[in-house]
């Protein structure tokens, strides 16, 4: 049957031609079965239509009894776009006889009973009217009462019956759905899941929580307020709506000291998830069930701060599971009439300030839960409730622990009066009347929904008509809640979307109107842009050339040695008297010096000069390219990296073996090394003669021509040290060798001398002033001297033999810049072989912790630009899940 491929050989590999000689193509088609037994493994398709047909007929014939039973909003998993029913029957025929089938089940029981619930209803009305009959009749009023009496008691039961029949409707349909969910889930990783209507709309919830409204928008989309007393039993009324022990349990203290957002969905598991986190908390197990409540009671606590009692900080969990109602709700605060030890003296004003800023959006359902159990004049949230909304046009009342109030409460008129609406100010869209428990924290959902279907149907409340069976049990009001918040989010999302398109479009003109010509980046791609440019400043260190490096080190150092240099080493060793004596006192002072000082001294002018470097590449700008909104970020990236770096502690161990190895060399090798060692001492030795001259003449004052131009005169203090130096220079013009010392004698010469002048001294200024004349008149010695040496390299080469002059401070300094030379190079090599790279790598550390502190960045990037691309970017992601989610809600309508 193959086609004629001739002039196509070449396409085909050659392996496909050569199949037929390692394949037994006859022989393999023998093997196969015919046709005939092949279609016996078919299903049979004219049943199944049929089975299709039957399931049509029944659910559009029961099209409005299901809506009653599982509610409108979970026929969609009934039918299909348009309100169509999911499945399509064969014929016309067909369908006819699937009504008549579907009539003999439970829902055609189901609608005789609403008949006769009807009917009866009917009578009873038929019967009262006889009631005002006048007294000629007075025998037949007594005999129509007695009908009533019967008629009542018929109605609760067939009412009581139907209430049955619809939980096994309701108990079937829920095992339904979950199977249908399931087998739907089992293909999640092989296709992509839209988001469900709920999520994506609890989505732009979490948005609008952290944005904030600087441009008057306000967030007015709807949500489920739960508000009432503390310890009324909003927590358990919101667990039962979730099917699931959710919350942290306490006796009578305060227990939910934030707003918490569940999210509730419909799933094929019963789980629940953070919006921050991917763990999942399987709710059928009890181990996940504690690890969650520890969990909302950490987040809490955290959440909590500067020593308050309740936090305004939400929340957000979401639950999913089988038989749920979708809709948002926010658990908050407990109110409170008294501030008790332990709570922050503002926790009531805190929890009012929470509850009225949720309870002022004129689009939130509020879900005001009153205690039955207690007094109705003890009640604080119903007033609040009442002030927020006076017409009751979004609030539904629910009243706890009615089995507690039916036992404890004298007058059962007073619960008819406050389902009624009689009792209390507030008005409500809706009464309810639940049971959340026996009062024990251990009982799970399913035993809390048997008790309370156990006591509405036992309650004389039910019997007696005080309530009405649509207002009892948590089911119905779950109903009724997931119903309401529908209707408001149909009624309202238009609306909000407007508002939020028209801040979009104010706050894209503002932008044009400042930046013209600036990108809208917001906080995350400021700080990635901060991010790269301080990486390329911290790679711009590995191209700093080593010359730099080197002469950068060797000034720095000597900057920092050089007082020990001079006062502790070559001043001392210069006094003695001899050359053998001098270069004693050196070898001693260098090798204490090298073993103690000298490497941790050289190790940290490394530190700073990598740290100026650093701060150099890191501030410097950058001409036009310069954007000062990243300087705040890069002075802190740059303090926090220089605090984690610390500097090889192996270093100093090799340092100090190199530094004593370069001292100890002794030997100049050439004149050119010899000059250098005189330009070093020269330059040395007149900067340190320059501040001498500057302290003597702090000392001693202006001198006379300062005196005439600048029109100053001299201190007493300044007079009396003028007429001291003028004597103690006397004194060393007459013995220029004279020591660095002044003896008793020469100091009480030099005082009586001044007193013959009529100058008083005192000793200690004397001394005080010699060492600063001293001090200059032997650091212009030995510039002399120095200036003799140039031309000593001869005499140095033959070791000072048969020369008068002795150069050993040349040799001195030599050591001295030689190891200043050795020592910047190994450090240079240190800097750039290893110490950068680690400041590089913990620049890097330190950029990733940031970009992991959202408040941080909060903090280090701030101002109108950044703010208004934050709002801009905030704004436009609002308004497209605003937009995605109404599409998708038109969808399923």
């Amino acid at each position: 049957m193959f086609p004629d491929l001739n002039e196509y050989k070449w396409i085909v590999p050659d392996f496909i031609w050569e199949l037929d000689q390692h394949i037994d193509f006859d022989k393999l088609s023998k093997a196969l079965p015919d046709a005939e037994e092949l279609s016996k493994l078919l299903p049979d398709f004219e049943k199944l239509g049929e089975s299709f047909s039957l399931l049509k007929g029944w659910f559009s014939a029961g099209h409005n009894l299901v809506s009653e039973v599982i509610g409108p909003s979970d026929l969609l998993l009934f039918l299909g776009p348009g309100g169509e029913t999911a499945f399509k029957a064969t014929d016309n025929q067909t369908f006819e006889g699937s009504e008549k089938q579907y009539k003999k089940g439970l829902l055609g029981e189901l609608i005789l009973l609403q008949e006769q619930i009807q009917q009866h209803e009917e009578e009873a009305r038929r019967a009262a009217g006889n009631i005002n009959m006048g007294t000629s009749q007075q025998h037949r009023k007594v005999s129509d009462k007695d009908k009533i009496d019967q008629l009542q008691e018929e109605l609760l039961r067939t009412q009581l019956k139907y209430q049955r029949i619809l939980e096994r409707l309701e108990k079937e349909n829920k095992d339904l759905r979950k199977l249908v969910l399931q087998k739907d889930d089992k293909g999640i990783h092989q296709r992509k899941l839209k988001k469900s209507l709920i999520d994506m709309y609890s989505e732009v919830l979490d948005i609008l929580s952290d944005y904030d409204a600087n441009y008057n928008t306000q967030d007015h989309l709807p949500r489920v307020v739960v508000v009432g007393d503390q310890s009324a039993g909003k927590t358990s009324v919101l667990e039962m709506i979730a099917q699931a022990r959710i919350f942290p349990r306490g006796s009578g203290e305060m227990m939910t000291r934030s707003p918490v957002k569940v999210t509730l969905s419909e799933g094929p598991h019963h789980v629940a998830m953070f919006k921050d986190s991917s763990r999942e908390f399987d709710l059928s197990k009890e181990t996940d069930l504690a690890a969650l409540r520890n969990e909302i009671e950490v987040r809490m606590r955290k959440s909590v701060k500067n020593g308050q009692t309740v936090s305004p900080e939400t929340i957000s969990l979401s639950v999913k599971g089988p038989g749920i109602q979708r809709m948002v709700l926010v658990d908050l605060p407990g109110v409170i009439n008294t501030v008790t030890s332990g709570m922050a003296p503002d926790t009531k004003d805190t929890i009012f300030n929470i509850s009225k800023a949720y309870m002022l959006n004129p689009n939130a359902i509020i879900l005001c839960i009153q205690d039955g159990s207690v007094d109705a004049e003890r009640s604080i949230v119903t007033d609040l409730v009442s002030q927020m909304d006076p017409q009751g046009r979004r609030t539904i009342f629910v009243l706890t622990k009615v089995d507690l109030a039916e036992k404890n409460v004298a007058s059962p008129n007073r619960i008819q009066q406050i389902i009624e609406g009689k009792l209390f100010p507030m008005k409500a869209l809706g009464y309810f009347a639940v049971v959340t428990g026996k009062g024990n924290s251990n009982e799970s959902i399913d035993s809390i929904k048997d008790y309370e279907e156990e006591f509405f149907q036992g309650s004389s409340l039910l019997k007696k008509g005080m309530l009405k069976a649509h207002q009892v049990t948590t089911k119905n009001l779950s109903l009724a809640v997931s119903d309401c918040f529908w209707k408001m989010v149909r009624e309202s999302i238009e609306q909000q979307a407007d508002a939020f398109k028209a801040t979009r479009f104010n706050l894209e003109t503002e932008w044009k109107n400042n930046y013209p010509r600036l990108r809208e980046l917001d906080r995350n791609e400021l700080f990635e842009k901060a991010k790269n440019e301080i990486l390329d400043e911290v790679i711009s260190l590995t191209q700093v050339t080593p010359k730099h490096w080197e002469e950068i080190l060797q000034r720095t150092m000597w900057e920092r040695v050089s007082t020990h240099v001079i006062e502790n080493i070559y001043l001392p060793a210069a006094q003695t008297m001899n050359s053998g004596t001098f270069n004693t006192t050196v070898d001693i002072k260098l090798k204490q010096w090298t073993d103690k000082q000298l490497p941790n001294k050289a190790v940290e002018v490394a530190w700073e000069t990598l740290q100026q470097e650093f701060s150099r590449f890191m501030t410097e700008q950058k001409g036009k390219e310069h954007d000062d909104i990243f300087d705040k970020l890069k002075e802190s990236v740059k303090e926090e990296s220089i605090k984690r770096h610390k500097w090889n502690e192996q270093a100093e161990d090799s340092l100090r073996v190199i530094q004593h190895n370069a001292l100890e060399d002794r030997s100049i090798s050439d004149k050119q090394q010899w000059d250098a060692a005189i330009h070093f001492m020269e330059d040395t030795l007149q900067s340190r003669l320059k501040d001498t001259e500057s302290v003597i003449r702090d000392m001693v004052g202006p001198d006379w021509k300062e005196r005439w131009i600048s029109w100053t005169s001299r201190s007493p203090d300044q007079h009396t040290r003028n007429e001291t130096k003028k004597e103690l220079e006397k004194m060393l013009k007459v013995n220029e060798d004279h020591p660095a010392y002044l003896a008793n004698d020469e100091v009480t010469t030099v005082r009586k001398n001044l007193e013959a002048r009529a100058v008083e001294v005192d000793p200690v200024l004397i001394k005080d002033t010699w060492h600063q004349v001293y001090r200059r008149h032997f650091l212009k010695s030995a510039l002399d001297h120095c200036n003799l040496c140039r031309r000593g390299f001869y005499y140095y080469q033959r070791h000072f033999v048969d020369s008068e002059l002795e150069c050993n401070d040349v040799v001195l300094f030599w050591r001295i810049q030689r190891m200043l030379g050795i020592t910047a190079n190994t450090l240079r090599q240190q800097l750039i072989n290893t110490e950068v790279r680690r400041l590089e790598k913990n620049v890097k550390e330190v950029l990733e912790d940031f970009a992991e502190d959202g408040d941080k960045k909060v903090t280090l990037l701030t101002g109108k630009r950044v703010q208004l691309a934050e709002d801009l970017k905030k704004v436009r992601e609002i308004q497209e899940k605003l937009e995605a989610f109404i599409e998708a809600l038109h969808q399923e309508k």
